[in-house]
């Protein structure tokens, strides 16, 4: 079965964002912290691994990381907060002999809309 991440990098705290989708995030971070991925996050310096979750279906991933892009700047700084408040780098907890956090896949704990009462 195939696993397929949606993700949220960060220049810093409060900083400017950036989310994708991918199917090896390990890889993929990897490619924006060393400018091997040219372009915004090279730009940028958004290199700052702050949220992902998980998607089994690579139509649900895509979905859900084009609803986020759409989300207003806000909403996804809650998201961010709600699972990460301390902003640390979760790149390093990807990493073989780090323990995963099964709390980021689809379903469990995170919202799949834009949070209640933001406007």
């Amino acid at each position: 079965m195939n696993t397929y991440f949606v993700y949220l990098l960060a220049s810093q705290r409060n900083g400017t964002l950036y989310c994708g989708v991918t199917n090896n995030l390990i890889r993929r971070i990897h490619e924006h912290r060393t400018g091997a991925a040219p372009g915004f996050t090279s730009k940028h310096g958004v290199q700052m691994l702050v949220w992902y979750e998980t998607h089994q279906k690579i139509t649900d991933a895509i979905i859900r990381e084009t609803r986020i892009k759409g989300w207003k700047r806000a909403w996804k700084l809650q998201l961010i907060e709600s699972s990460n408040p301390q902003w640390r780098n979760l790149y390093d907890s990807l990493l073989p002999g780090a323990a995963i956090d099964r709390t980021r896949e689809a379903g469990n704990t995170i919202p799949v809309n834009p949070p209640l009462g933001s406007g």
